[in-house]
């Protein structure tokens, strides 16, 4: 079956050199075509995600405009305005994507806004909102190596996809044959006949000046002097990130150069993920170079920022997504306590991986936390529920552990150009308080406890390694520990269980132990990884450590 598939893709005109070359390379590999053609990427609430090539299993222009046929199959049963938003990112077979994804709505008679420049997620999420689409497209793999792309789709609340509208995308995707099923006209005509319109100038200063309404101290970066090293990592966030910034009054910006332009082979940082060191190392050192206050990275689609903070002693030191969430929390409550904008019964949210000292900070603020399943689009949900009440105005901020941020309800995704924003604001108030954020962060943890949140990862690649994924979950429900690193688990919560969570239906593990402590075990859905998430709580750092390492080591045997 997978060699006949190979076969009509070889004898097909696939209008891509690269294609068609791989297609010749492999005719000798049985392994190789069976790798690509015996499965399809799955379309999911997540989209498409895969390595770049030639296949069903492999990302290329026929599985985009298959599953861009899918998503105007459920636009066109909608009524609405009947037109979809696109951006994309730095990726290599970016704007191939983004535009033969065009040609296919502008074929099936749905008009599409599309970037003229590549744009962050955030900036994807504010368009669909703004022109009142009924989808929003994004081209991007986040922050996967290189070799990777990848489709978000979007709602018309700029979150991304339910997972019913998923559903419903996903049985018209199997029903579109993958070279010959979807609709389609080139670019050009569709632009020649209006289907296809660039997102205008009055857009893009809209999204901006919603990002800058969110600061909570306007004013005060002007005359703090911080000096700041940014690297996009070959991203998108060079121009939205560096105009916010300046626009706030930081003037002094050095941008790696090496990782200032897009580029999507991302030669100096493999894996360009704000959360792995290696990917800062270049800022660092010019951080260290220069004496910078801050270092701040973004990822290739800007709705992740992370960042190394001066100490006192000039050493520079990695901030959590975790510490970050709760800092930023820590920053707005207080300053809009303090300068009377706190609004009545105001909401945070934060994913159910992410660490209970926010819940600890909420509360002395009395502030509502609310916790919901991991994906930002359950953060989006919970400002859409407000929204319908006429209520937006309530939520603060939302987070997840894993460097995603967003204060206001402008946008229904993570924002690092915000996230940007609101770190430099806060470095910035903290400098004239004679403070600093490493301070700030050793206060935080005295006055709650200090709490250590870590995710360890389990990597099962191959055609193989989502059923391995499915029956290590399988066999930890039917024969669940008792104990773990001496600590008896005193509650387990099976997140498939609606009644018992409250929340949608999710393949997540939670163990709850003595002393604070909890295991979370949760498949990935976009990559090929088990995640396990520890939460310890100690009498210092060292103690929380050696606590996590233990229930690690306790745990790990099982999910082999």
């Amino acid at each position: 079956m997978y060699r006949d598939e190979y076969q009509r893709w070889l004898n097909a005109d696939l209008a891509d050199f690269d294609l068609g070359k791989e297609l010749r390379d492999i005719a000798a590999d049985d392994d190789a075509i069976k790798e690509r053609f015996s499965v399809a990427l799955k379309f999911g609430t997540a989209g498409l995600r895969g390595v770049l090539g030639a296949g069903t299993n492999r990302m290329n222009i026929w599985v985009v405009r298959q599953a861009t046929q899918g998503v105007a199959d459920w636009v066109k049963t909608q009524g609405g305005s009947q037109t979809v938003a696109i951006s994309y990112d730095s990726r290599l077979k970016g704007w191939n994507f983004a535009r033969d994804a065009a040609g296919v709505l502008a074929a099936n008679g749905i008009h599409v806004r599309i970037y003229d420049e590549l744009m962050p997620v955030p900036a994807l999420s504010f368009a669909t909102r703004y022109y009142h689409c009924n989808a929003g497209v994004m081209v991007t793999a986040s922050h996967n190596p290189a070799r990777y792309n990848g489709y978000k789709a979007y709602g018309p609340d700029g979150c991304q996809m339910t997972d019913d509208a998923a559903a419903v995308v996903y049985e018209a995707i199997q029903k579109t044959d993958v070279l010959t099923g979807a609709k389609y006209m080139s670019f050009a005509e569709g632009v020649e006949k209006g289907w296809i319109r660039f997102v205008g100038e009055d857009c893009k200063a809209a999204f901006y000046e919603a990002i800058e309404s969110r600061q909570v101290r306007p004013g005060i970066c002007k005359t703090a002097q911080l000096t700041l090293v940014y690297s996009p990592l070959n991203g998108t966030g060079l121009v939205p990130v560096t105009k916010v910034l300046r626009d706030i009054g930081i003037q002094d910006i050095t941008v790696v150069p090496e990782q200032a332009y897009p580029n999507g082979y991302f030669t100096t940082c493999p894996y360009p993920n704000p959360e792995i060191f290696e990917a800062l190392q270049k800022g660092l050192a010019l951080a260290e170079e220069i004496g910078a206050d801050l270092m701040l990275a973004t990822d290739p689609d800007t709705d992740r920022v992370g960042i190394a903070m001066k100490c006192p002693d000039g050493s520079y030191e990695l901030v959590s997504g975790n510490e970050m969430g709760v800092l930023l929390l820590d920053y707005i409550c207080s300053g809009r306590k303090e300068t009377g904008t706190m609004p009545a019964r105001a909401v945070a949210v934060k994913s159910i991986v992410s660490t209970p000292l926010a819940d600890a900070v909420a509360a002395h603020y009395g502030v509502e936390l609310r916790s919901v399943l991991t994906g930002f689009k359950w953060i989006g949900a919970q400002i859409a529920a407000l929204e319908e009440q006429g209520e937006e105005e309530r939520f603060l901020f939302g987070f997840e552990e894993s460097y995603g941020y967003l204060s206001g309800s402008y946008v229904r995704d993570k924002d690092a150009v915000v996230g940007s924003m609101l770190i430099c604001e806060m470095a910035a108030y903290l400098r004239s308080r004679g403070s600093s954020i490493k301070q700030r962060l050793e206060e935080i943890y005295a006055q709650y406890g200090r709490y250590l949140n870590q995710v360890d990862s389990y990597e099962f690649p191959g055609l193989s390694g989502m059923e391995k994924m499915a029956e290590i979950m399988t066999q930890l429900r039917k024969n669940p520990p008792s104990e773990l690193a001496g600590r008896w688990i005193t509650a387990v919560r099976d997140y498939r269980n609606t009644e018992e969570t409250g929340l949608p239906s999710s393949n997540i593990l939670l163990y709850r132990m003595e002393h604070e402590a909890t295991v979370i075990v949760r498949p990935s859905g976009t990559e090929p990884k088990l995640k396990v998430y520890f939460t310890t709580r100690g009498k210092d750092l060292e103690d929380a450590k050696a606590q996590k390492d233990a229930l690690a080591a306790a745990i790990a045997p099982r999910l082999q």
